[in-house]
């Protein structure tokens, strides 16, 4: 298995302390975390997009930039990127760039995002939202990997001989398609060939084991080959939070989780978990002893058979502790979860599309 992290930038203040870094403070742990995530052996850092809420993670791909600027081999991944109401040019000229300064490490997320919020801000109707994904994936798709393009469709422009530039280092570059719930992003990542992300947030594990079933099942039927049929998996909102006892993690994590989930427009906000205690014994919050966590992960493994495992940190906490949860995630809990996978291996049919394999595998 192969374990990354995942930011969608949430900014706000410790619901127990009342502390909060500013702005300039935040963007600077990220790009911190994400080095040291490398120093410890992750495989990926992921940054999400929103609009709306307390969050500042509106330019994923300047981040991204940052990161790749301060890192040499960690893959940049989005989790996601908001397609639905974006120009896909834009999206190909601007993770294009990122893919060239990070020498190929690029692998995009994309989907429709799960506010409703963004897309009046961007002038979309929220009625639109799948045939914009569906259509908006399609001329990013194309503006990745063909030269010149030729594309006519509902909500754009047409175009007429495009090509976009700089072009992405890799030969094409890959994309995930990040879901929630809906079996549609499902069905479209199976249709073109492409891996999918269960955000495996706050579901039970059947509802997501269903999701990643119906995908499977739609991914074969399409024909496509199965080597490159690759599931990412979240680890429930709330974060990581470990220590020597899964009573004892329970205890000091349980007032920071329960008061941030009955927050607004925060992850978790509509958890079907009475408190953490629930959360952590029926849905995927990995909170508890190391043993207990690699325990969890095998399990939902068994279930989704899953080749990437995405988790996140609780970042209303100072930074210091973050980065200790970090790292006895990667010398306490990673060692117990030793599952194979082809991905990011020489076997992994996209290894070929990066042209310096030290940067790719």
């Amino acid at each position: 298995m192969r374990f990354q992290v995942l930011d969608i930038i949430a900014h706000q203040d410790d619901p127990i302390t009342g502390l909060q870094v500013d702005t300039a403070q935040r963007f600077e742990q990220v790009v911190h975390t994400a080095v040291r995530a490398e120093q410890l052996g992750f495989d990926s850092y992921s940054i999400g997009e929103r609009h709306a809420g307390a969050f500042i993670s509106s330019s994923p791909a300047v981040v991204l930039g940052a990161i790749a600027a301060r890192t040499r081999k960690i893959r940049l991944h989005t989790g996601v990127v908001v397609l639905s109401i974006l120009d896909p040019v834009r999206v190909a000229e601007d993770f294009a760039t990122v893919d060239q300064l990070s020498n190929g490490r690029l692998e995009l997320g994309i989907g429709k995002g799960n506010e409703v919020a963004h897309f009046p801000l961007f002038g979309r109707n929220v009625e639109d939202q799948w045939d914009l994904l569906e259509e908006n994936y399609e001329l990013l798709k194309a503006l990745f990997s063909d030269e010149p393009v030729d594309f006519a469709g509902q909500f754009r422009s047409s175009l007429a001989q495009v090509t976009t530039s700089p072009r992405p280092y890799q030969s094409s570059v890959r994309i995930w398609h990040g879901s929630a719930t809906s079996l549609r992003s499902a069905e479209l990542a199976a249709k073109h060939g492409d891996p999918l992300f269960s955000a495996n947030a706050i579901q039970p594990k059947e509802n997501y084991k269903a999701l990643i079933d119906h995908y499977k099942k739609a991914y074969e039927q399409a024909g496509h080959d199965l080597a490159g049929r690759y599931v990412g998996s979240g680890s429930g909102a709330g974060g990581v939070y470990l220590a020597d006892s899964t009573k004892q993690a329970i205890k000091e994590f349980g007032p920071v989780y329960e008061a941030l989930t009955n927050r607004r427009n925060v992850p978790g906000n509509n958890t079907p978990y009475r408190n953490i205690e629930h959360a952590v014994a029926e849905g995927p919050l990995l909170v508890g002893s190391p043993e207990f966590v690699a325990a969890k992960i095998l399990d939902y493994h068994q279930s989704f058979g899953h080749d990437l495992q995405s988790i996140s940190l609780p970042t209303t906490q100072p930074h210091e502790a973050q980065i200790e949860t970090l790292e006895r995630f990667a010398q306490e809990v990673i060692p117990l979860v030793n599952t194979p996978t082809a991905l990011w291996t020489e076997q992994d049919p996209q290894a070929k599309n990066t042209l310096r394999k030290e940067y790719a595998l």
